[in-house]
């Protein structure tokens, strides 16, 4: 095994929470690019922080190396069918039938609604003091989600269903939410916060699975271009299609993977873009391709998800010298890689034109979404919502920074989000918007 600290499992787990990448930075100067960890969650870990390492793993057999293991936490969430927790022939399945509606023409659909979003939530902001730009993120990617993704028209239905999801998932989102995902995998954990989100949990589905049924009988199901519609038409080799269960558990999967982390990503780009008056003025020109570097910066300097992780099955396997035994997972470090001064020069400082010219990161350096077979299927989505509000926000909106300093790093369940919520001001009313 690689070497690491021998300090007490309870301290190495404040050090991951308190020190964060400090703690993780000086582990890694000490011990190498291959470091064994344990902590209250897992007694006995390993992270990698090189694209050499990160490269092997992500390369590595999805029956050796289960990525849907290493998930098994979002199981009370996202359900057990989920392509999160599927691991090998399954979990290929799930994904080839997930992936065509996030390719393609339906893309242009999808941005129409991302626009119309951006156009509303923009329009209820306040001018002359401050606001927090993450909620307001949140409410817009969760339009987006329940439109692209669902289908569904604003109306009373679409709204019952926005409420009981935010619900489900805001305990989730907490700063003690990943304490509470974990309490929800083990027997004898906090019964009242479980019978308290199974309760939440079950008035989702029940929404779920009565407009499965509808869907399933509608003669017109083949004319809709949002994703759950794409999901129940949608067929294996041999006719096959996948299960009331299995859409329901890929919708709610699509909905975590969707709604937070956009959300998430969105209040970063702007914190930093406020924070960096050289970048807003470029910006502000309205360039896609710098757009798109700029949505890259802020995934890299500021990852929504800090890690993913391998379970080793079947065999032990060879790591960078070292022999790592069945059972015990392996997390390529997202956030570590991305600060790695080789890599990326000057890596705290926001430059979106690292990723301009031929140069650009490539992907065992670049990983936000993962990778992999494991890459995310929103991957395209995601970049495309925070480019498409980013452009709407610089087109219509004169703002400024709420705080002077950029904000600190706070964890809302397994997301890395800006603790003051990424606070905003507007100095005037924004132009007209699409529909204005």
């Amino acid at each position: 095994m690689p070497p690491g600290p021998r300090l007490p499992r309870a301290l190495q787990t404040a050090g991951f929470m308190l020190g964060g990448p400090r703690f993780l930075d000086a582990c890694r100067r000490r011990y190498g690019d291959a470091v064994t960890f344990a902590t209250l969650f897992d007694s006995q870990f390993v992270m990698v922080f090189h694209p050499a390492l990160v490269k092997q793993v992500f390369q590595g057999s999805g029956t050796r190396l289960r990525a849907g293991e290493a998930n098994a936490m979002l199981g009370p969430i996202v359900g057990q069918r989920s392509v999160l927790l599927l691991d090998g022939a399954e979990h290929l399945r799930h994904r080839r039938l997930l992936l065509p509606p996030f390719h393609g023409q339906r893309m242009q659909a999808y941005a129409d609604v991302m626009g119309e979003s951006a156009d509303l939530e923009i329009d209820s902001w306040p001018v002359g003091e401050p606001f927090q730009l993450l909620p307001s993120m949140q409410s817009l990617a969760l339009r987006v989600i329940m439109k692209a993704v669902f289908g569904f028209e604003p109306g009373a239905v679409e709204q019952e269903l926005r409420d009981r999801l935010r619900a489900m998932i805001e305990p989730m989102a907490r700063p003690r939410g990943l304490m509470l995902m974990y309490l929800l995998t083990r027997r004898g954990g906090d019964r009242a916060a479980a019978a308290r989100f199974e309760a939440s949990r079950r008035a989702v589905d029940e929404i779920l699975f009565d407009e499965i049924a509808r869907r399933r009988s509608d003669p017109g199901l083949v004319e809709r271009d949002d994703v759950f519609s794409a999901l129940l038409l949608a067929e294996d080799e041999d006719g096959s299609r996948l299960s009331d269960a299995e859409i329901r558990d890929e919708l709610v999967t699509l909905l975590l993977a969707g709604h937070e982390t956009t959300a998430t990503g969105l209040a970063w780009a702007f914190d930093l873009l406020l924070h960096s008056p050289g970048v807003h003025k470029r910006a502000s020109e309205g360039d896609s391709e710098y757009l798109d570097a700029l949505v890259k910066e802020t995934l890299r300097l500021r990852p929504v998800i800090p890690g993913v992780g391998r379970v080793v099955r079947e065999e032990p396997l060879v790591l960078d010298g070292y022999v790592i035994p069945p059972g015990v997972e392996i997390n390529p470090s997202i956030r570590m890689i991305h600060r790695r001064g080789d890599l990326y020069p000057e890596p705290a400082a926001f430059r979106p034109e690292r990723f301009l010219g031929p140069d650009a990161p490539d992907t065992y350096t670049w990983i936000p979404f993962g990778g992999g077979t494991r890459r995310c299927l929103g991957a395209s989505f995601a970049q495309v919502e925070m480019r498409i509000v980013l452009r709407r926000v610089l087109e219509r909106c004169a703002l400024r920074p709420g705080d002077p300093k950029l904000a600190e790093i706070h964890f809302r369940g397994i997301t890395q989000a800006p603790r003051n919520g990424a606070l905003a001001i507007q100095d005037r009313a924004p132009r007209a918007g699409l529909d204005q």
